[in-house]
Order: structure tokens, then C-alpha cells, then sequence
């Protein structure tokens, strides 16, 4: 269910009353749309925090290495949260040994000679390609990787592209849980992903297609799957097609976290992704660059208010740490970003509540990284924190805020995103606080002291600074 805040907010700098009426009613009729509803906001009730392979091993992530970041994450990442461990795309692709292979751009050939042949079972399910995930072979598929993963008390996830395999068209393969039917007879032909060529979509109108969505749900329980990432799913937005994911979903017995990708995702979906969905892509793939972290808060703004328990506006992947090992862009490194900015980095992402999931190859962490991710104050502001909202962005200058449920405290966020070192001020009155206020920084996990009226903090350029608010009284 949506949650539908009472808290008193301050109106945004330059905002009138008029607009911000409008949408305040928009939000609340949305959610009563979504207050009959509630299957999907059963789980992800705070943004899911986890790793995913794509953002260093692209195509050609090999089973090791997905234990090896599990491996890290459950010694030192879980106890603070994180949990999921995610294989991204093209799990049942056959790498050549060595390959590079990680930009869906590469992999056109694919068209009318089938090569190379997905590992795919014979209702026209893909499977992992033993090559690269060894305890597949014998059609184990994904379960002894899921085993392994949950043994470390983590849980697993998987990337899967929106449809059916065109080689299962091209098959008639038989449909699981009907008579007669085939892939060729569920496929929208004309449906197509722009950017790889291995699927065609489902015409959720025909019989049949459920059903082939109801045993891909089925076999990724049978392996343990805890999350589903389904690519091509939100640009174009596929209101059919998101729908019988969760239906598949609701049936298969098993709780599973639901991400739709890649981004732009259409504002006008939120109430569509909010019922139907755990999260969703805001902007399409985010990488170590300056400017796309200033776009982002462009995203972010444009969802503000979105977000709540079960159903979560998703910036992407966190790009610190060593990225791209085997592509899918620019060579092998340690993140672009100046240290400035991966605090910028991770205070947004936490202050905005979007899901966390960590891109890099976790093994190769410096301890400049590990604090980053292991600091739990800031950690609580992204699990604990409501309804975020941004109090006012000019001159180079940003704050976003959050309130703290049960209490009169407030998550503060300063950033500064100009060019040169400035001081970024709040007065406390804009936030509805009066008398004394404590100020603690989150980042240094120590008291500031007591300010009434203001508080102004020396941020660097491209820098951020995250603090929670405390009235005296």
C-alpha cells in the first residue's frame, strides 16, 4: 500500500501553493488506487541493498567470481545490511574463454542463424551456460550457486530479458502447463529489444502466455531466486507484460523482488510500477561520470514523493570500486569519480532511499571503499529514513531532507554542486524546527553541537554532507 504521509512539509523554495496542491492530491489519490493492493509490497519493504556483476564483468561474469563477491559480502558488508548477490545479463551465453564480451551491441549476429544457441531447456527456458557457471551442468540450472549464496545467509538474484527466446519461437517449443501450445504461438513478433536481439515479447492477450511466465517463476524458485532484475521491460513501458511477471510471481511460492530496467521509466507509470513492481530504473545506465550524478538529481526530483514501503524509484547501480574488469564500458579501473564525489555518490543514493546495489568487484575494495559502504548511520538514512524531498537547489547549492518515522528528527543533506568550494546553509525554520537543534554529521559519526536558527557547513566542490537534526525538546 502507498504510504500516505501526514507530515507537515515545508513548501520548496519558490514554490507556490497552487502546483504543489496538485500534486500533493495527485499522490494521495494514487494511493488510494494502490490501497486494494498489497502482494507485491510484501517484501522490499526498505530498498533492497546488494551487489550486481554487470557494472565490472558485463556478459561474462563466471561463477567464481559471483562467489568471491558473495564470499566478501558476507564477511563484511552483511551485517550491515547488504544482501542480495545478482548475475546480470546473458547468463546463458557461451563467452568465448578470455572474452570481453560485455556490450549487448556486440552480439547482433544473432539474427536468423540462431548462433551462438542460448543453453535453454525444452520449454523454451534459458538456462546457465555451464561453461561459466560449472554446477549448471547436468541441468542443475542456477540452484547449486543459490544454495551456495544462501548458505552464506545472503540471497540471490538473476537479470532476465523481457519475452521468450526467438530460438524457442523458432523451436516451437512446447509451453509448460498447457496441451498444445508453443512459443511461436505466444510470441509478439513485432515486439523487439532495440539493443539485443535474443527475445521477442509476450502477447499477454493469447492463452499461453501466463503460463510461460509461469514456469520461468516456477524454475527460478526451484533455484532459490530471490530477485528478478527483467530488462527491456520499462523503455517502452509494458504494462502487460510487468503485470504477468507479478502474476507469475504471486504463484510460484516464493517471495521474489521484482526490478524493472532500464530507465527512462515514464512518470506517468508511477502509480502502474508502485502496485506491480519493487523497483525501477528512473534513467537508463548510470556510470562514473560527473554529470550523470547531475542528472540523476534531475530523475530524482521529477519522482520525488514516489517511493515508500514495497515500491522503490532506482537510481541504479553504485559505481565505486573497481568497474568494468570485462567491459561493458571503457577499460578496466577504479571509478572516475574524485573522492568528493563518491560521497556525493552515496549520500544522495541514501537520502533519496533508492535501492542500493553495488557495481564493482567487491574482492578489490580499498578500505577508502569498504568505509563508504559499512558506515551505518548513513546506511539507516537510506533504510530508515521517509519521504524524501528536495528543499531547494540554486546556486550551486542542494539540500535535500528526510524524516525520521516515530521521531521529530530529520535527515539533512547538503551538496554543493558547482565548481568551487562553497558554505551551504539551512535555516532550521524551513524544515518546520524551532529553538536548539542538535546537528550530528553522519559521515564523521560525532556530534556537531547545538545551533538555533541556522546551520551552515564548508562543503568541497562536487562534495556532499549528510546530517540528522535533533530539536532539543
Amino acid at each position: 500500500m502507498k504510504r500516505i504521509s501526514t507530515f507537515s512539509t515545508p513548501l520548496s523554495r519558490g514554490e507556490s501553493r497552487s502546483p504543489r496542491f496538485l500534486k500533493m492530491a495527485f499522490f494521495v489519490l494514487m494511493g488510494f488506487a494502490l490501497v486494494n493492493h498489497s502482494s507485491a509490497q510484501q517484501i522490499a519493504a526498505t530498498p533492497p541493498m546488494g551487489w550486481n556483476s554487470y557494472n565490472c564483468f558485463g556478459s561474462a561474469v563466471h561463477e567464481d567470481e559471483v562467489k568471491a563477491n558473495a564470499d566478501y559480502m558476507a564477511e563484511h558488508l552483511k551485517q550491515y545490511g547488504w544482501q542480495y548477490v545478482v548475475v546480470d545479463f546473458l547468463w546463458s551465453y557461451d563467452n568465448p574463454p578470455g572474452s570481453n564480451i560485455g556490450n549487448p551491441f556486440q552480439l547482433r549476429l544473432q539474427d536468423g542463424s540462431y548462433v551462438p544457441w542460448l543453453t535453454m531447456d525444452k520449454w523454451g527456458r534459458l538456462t546457465p551456460q555451464p561453461t561459466k557457471f560449472p554446477s549448471a551442468f547436468g541441468g542443475n540450472g542456477f540452484k547449486p550457486l543459490g544454495d551456495y549464496i544462501h548458505s552464506k545467509g545472503l540471497k540471490f538474484g538473476i537479470h532476465v530479458m523481457r519475452g521468450i527466446p526467438r530460438q524457442a519461437v523458432w523451436s516451437k517449443s512446447p509451453v509448460k502447463g498447457t496441451n498444445s501450445i508453443t512459443a511461436d504461438m505466444v510470441a509478439d513478433t513485432n515486439s523487439k529489444c532495440p539493443w539485443m536481439n535474443h527475445m521477442y515479447g509476450l502477447d499477454m492477450k493469447k492463452p499461453g502466455a501466463q503460463e510461460y511466465l509461469n514456469s520461468l517463476l516456477e524454475l527460478y524458485a526451484s533455484w532459490g531466486v530471490d530477485f528478478i532484475k527483467v530488462d527491456d521491460l520499462s523503455r517502452p513501458y509494458s504494462n502487460a507484460e510487468v503485470e504477468g511477471y507479478q502474476k507469475a510471481i504471486q504463484q510460484c511460492g516464493r517471495p521474489v523482488v521484482l526490478s524493472l530496467s532500464p530507465g527512462e521509466t515514464p512518470v506517468a507509470q508511477a502509480a502502474h510500477a508502485a502496485k506491480y513492481a519493487n523497483m525501477w530504473r528512473m534513467a537508463d545506465d548510470f556510470w562514473d561520470n560527473w554529470k550523470e550524478i547531475l542528472h540523476m538529481f534531475d530523475y530524482a526530483k521529477s519522482w520525488e514523493g514516489v517511493g515508500g514501503p514495497g515500491h522503490w524509484p532506482d537510481c541504479d547501480m553504485i559505481q565505486i570500486g573497481k568497474l568494468s574488469k570485462r567491459g561493458p564500458v571503457g577499460e578496466e579501473r577504479y571509478s572516475r569519480f574524485t573522492q568528493d564525489e563518491e560521497y556525493t555518490h552515496m549520500t544522495f543514493w541514501s537520502i533519496f532511499q533508492s535501492p542500493l546495489m553495488l557495481g564493482s568487484n567487491l574482492p578489490e575494495n580499498h578500505d577508502f571503499e569498504l568505509k563508504l559502504f559499512t558506515n551505518d548511520e548513513v546506511i539507516a538514512v537510506n533504510q530508515k529514513g521517509a519521504n524524501p524531498k528536495q528543499l531547494y537547489k540554486k546556486d550551486g547549492a542542494m539540500i535535500w531532507y528526510s524524516q525520521i518515522p516515530g521521531s521529530k528528527d530529520i535527515y539533512a543533506a547538503f551538496f554543493n554542486i558547482g565548481d568551487n568550494d562553497k558554505a551551504v546553509a539551512l535555516n532550521f525554520k524551513d524544515l518546520g524546527l524551532k529553538g536548539k537543534i542538535t546537528v550530528r554529521d553522519l559521515w564523521k559519526k560525532q556530534d556537531v553541537g547545538q545551533y538555533s536558527g541556522s546551520y551552515k557547513q564548508k562543503v568541497n566542490k562536487h562534495g556532499a554532507a549528510l546530517f540528522k537534526l535533533s530539536p532539543k525538546n
